[in-house]
């Protein structure tokens, strides 16, 4: 099997248009651009480009928080107003002038201004990339206050000279910032892999346990399930955050529920489908699929998405499309038949396919499921590889399926090679599956002689297919006389 795999499946995108309306209505974005076109002259902040406390009543009064909001009362009012204006001064959409000198005056006098910055006009003028990539920005501001530590007593963490003891902490960044980056990993690739639920809410317990459980680990040891507990409230902790910019639909841990048990871990058994949803759901929502992918762009993960083919050459296509999921597969084909021709498409599909290498059969087969998307207007370029011995085969299966007159029946021996590619193929893309087992019993039973004869086929993959075909048969005796032709074949070529 080939080691070019992708590392992650292709992700199908929202348009960027659309991505840009979901971004401008993220809650702390929107906020943010509120409070930009309420800042003047008059905002006064503190050193770091905050709001001085006098001025978050009026900011969050702008920001018309409520209950709706997750609001309940004046401070966490003000807290959602000042992490909207902090959203806001590292995006651009706020600047902010420093604090004057305070010597000679009282310091705590000091205070710096503020104005609508240069990035707010991209809200209303620029393009749907340039919104995107302000809220980018703001999902950096939004995952570093997830991974910021709680500082629930800061008179415990502060050293002789007042400073913070960030050794006190327990905490590193760097470790923190991993840890959220490869759980958003874990999140992205159980849903551009259809590996999570099909609604793509996936449960906080699961996610937790795959990043603490070790994957040849059989039933969890208490300290591996104290660890899932303790990773399931940091993650609950980190997700209340990440919601509000637009990246993440969350559905929070039911604090009743974690004091009712509170010894064990929900990864201690069986959870009724009525809890899980309990333990907390979390799903990525287009924007935070784009998001996610962003950063690991950036990272130099190779993260496709559907439409990165588009404007390839079909050498490029069918080489990226080997290991593609079936429907994102068709929809890079959809996209990139859109741009040509029928009748040039095909040929240059065709044109692709052709090769004795490892790779070809399976570059074959994914020529013949875009032939299959192509019109009439393209079998001009279908018939004139009827004499090739690598397309003639599946041309003739084109034809006859779209029931074209004239096809000249198959030589036996292109039967042969296109069973034997057609499996090889098949090998290569899913290893050797229940599906594979009924082709090999089909063409088995349908032509007499097949193993006979299959030894024979001038084709690189003969004899590696002879042999799965021994082990996918489940007649003993066809068993044993596949492998004995995948042995002629071998002596054969000298292989």
């Amino acid at each position: 099997m080939s080691e070019d795999r992708p590392t992650l499946p292709p992700v199908r995108l929202h348009s960027d248009a659309e991505l840009a309306r979901d971004a401008l209505a993220a809650p702390l974005f929107a906020r943010a651009v509120t409070l930009a076109r309420w800042a003047s002259p008059d905002t006064r902040v503190g050193a770091g480009g905050e709001l001085v406390e006098e001025q978050l009543p009026e900011a969050a009064a702008v920001l018309e928080l409520g209950p709706a909001d997750g609001v309940e009362d004046e401070e966490d009012a003000a807290a959602c107003a000042s992490e909207a204006w902090r959203t806001a001064v590292d995006t651009g959409l706020v600047d902010v002038t420093d604090p004057p000198d305070p010597a000679g005056s009282a310091a705590d006098a000091a205070h710096g201004t503020a104005a609508p910055g240069e990035a707010l006009a991209v809200v209303a003028g620029g393009s749907p990339q340039d919104v995107l990539g302000l809220w980018l920005e703001a999902f950096e501001t939004a995952f570093a206050d997830a991974t910021a530590p709680v500082l629930d007593d800061l008179g415990a963490l502060l050293g002789d000279d007042g400073e913070l003891d960030f050794d006190a902490l327990d905490w590193d960044p760097q470790q923190e910032a991993e840890f959220l980056e490869a759980v958003l990993g874990n999140l992205y690739l159980l849903t551009v892999s259809g590996g999570g639920p099909e609604d793509g809410w996936v449960p906080l317990p699961a996610l937790a346990a795959s990043m603490i459980v070790p994957d040849d680990m059989g039933e969890p040891t208490d300290d591996v399930l104290e660890q899932v507990s303790d990773a399931m409230m940091r993650l609950d902790d980190q997700f209340r955050v990440l919601e509000p910019v637009g990246l993440v639909a969350y559905r929070p841990v039911d604090e009743a529920l974690m004091a009712e048990e509170p010894e064990g871990s929900p990864a201690a058994g069986e959870l009724d489908e009525e809890d899980v949803a309990r333990y907390g759901m979390v799903r990525l929502t287009p924007l935070g699929l784009y998001g996610v992918r962003a950063r690991m762009l950036e990272a130099g993960v190779d993260a496709p998405a559907v439409g990165d083919l588009a404007e390839k050459g079909a050498d490029v296509l069918l080489a990226s499309l080997a290991y593609y999921p079936e429907q994102a597969g068709r929809a890079e084909l959809e996209q990139w038949l859109a741009r040509r021709e029928p009748a040039a498409a095909a040929e240059e599909l065709l044109s692709a396919a052709r090769g004795q290498d490892p790779a070809a059969p399976l570059r074959r087969l994914r020529c013949q499921q875009g032939l299959l998307l192509v019109d009439a207007a393209a079998e001009p370029s279908v018939r004139a590889v009827l004499d090739d011995r690598e397309l003639g085969g599946l041309a003739r299966v084109w034809l006859a399926e779209r029931g074209a007159a004239d096809v000249p029946a198959p030589p036996q021996e292109m039967v042969f090679w296109l069973a034997v590619d057609t499996i090889a193929a098949q090998l290569d893309a899913d290893g050797e599956t229940p599906e594979l087992e009924e082709l090999v019993v089909g063409l088995i039973g349908q032509h007499t002689g097949f193993l006979d004869s299959a030894w024979r086929v001038d084709h690189p993959a003969t004899a590696p297919v002879l042999e799965a075909m021994g082990r996918l048969h489940p007649e003993k005796k066809i068993a044993k006389e596949a492998k004995k032709a995948a042995f002629k074949a071998r002596s054969r070529t000298g292989a």
